[in-house]
């Protein structure tokens, strides 16, 4: 098991103590922050070292959570899993578009918490057998960095949008369904709720769209799925 650095945002002191607990048993180096600021202070560019990930509660003190998780977002692609009361006004889609990776919803089962973060840290891991850089057309992707590039351009993603991209790059003109893509990207079975897809390729096709000023790199195949198309 690798040991991976987690920052947990977490205003409960139960709840932190639950997650710090659990985390470290799992052989995880873990950091707390109480509220939006600290968790700020964790995250500054001068905080070393940086942490591989950040389980981040929504309702926080001084700073609201997800405003901490679009600084984040505009950061770069740490990825951030959302922790969300099941009477949050936040619905599963809104925490997505916000630019969470994953999400879990209190009260939360930790043997689930802990898989979603072991697929995210996985997902978020650069792989060494990959090649030094995968090129479609104007479109770069650098599998050591998870930096993109499209006619020159960096393109900001988040982990899971680079994994979705990695995924379609390495099959351009193959169709991928929802499901399909659910379970190369997530690495678990697809138990039919596809929002989560659709929602994260909505947010890449809106990025990659500014970046190629107005040309979508990636098509919908109506009743089957999306693909990469020529570019």
């Amino acid at each position: 098991m690798t040991t991976s650095r987690i920052l947990v945002v977490e205003d409960s002191p139960d709840a932190r103590a639950l997650l710090v607990e659990t985390l470290q048993g799992e052989g995880h180096d873990v950091t707390t922050a109480a509220d939006g600021l600290a968790a700020r202070r964790a995250l500054a560019p001068e905080t070393r070292p940086a942490p591989d990930l950040v389980v981040l509660d929504l309702m926080l003190p001084h700073v609201d959570g997800s405003l901490l998780l679009a600084e984040i977002r505009a950061a770069g692609p740490l990825p951030v899993l959302v922790l969300s009361a099941k009477d949050a006004v936040y619905t599963k889609v809104d925490m997505l578009r916000l630019g969470a990776d994953d999400y879990v919803t209190k009260p939360f089962n930790l043997s689930e918490l802990t898989a979603r973060i072991e697929a995210l840290l996985r997902r978020a891991a650069p792989h060494a057998s990959a090649p030094t850089v995968l090129v479609h057309g104007p479109l770069e992707l650098d599998p050591q960095t998870a930096r993109v590039h499209l006619d020159g351009a960096e393109v900001s993603l988040t982990a899971t949008e680079y994994r979705l991209l990695t995924v379609l790059v390495e099959r351009p003109g193959q169709v991928f369904s929802r499901p399909r893509l659910y379970e190369a990207v997530w690495e678990e079975p697809f138990v039919g709720d596809d929002a989560a897809v659709k929602t994260h390729v909505s947010n890449l096709r809106a990025k990659l769209r500014e970046a190629a000023r107005a040309l979508d790199p990636v098509e919908t195949v109506w009743g089957l799925g999306y693909r990469l198309r020529e570019l």
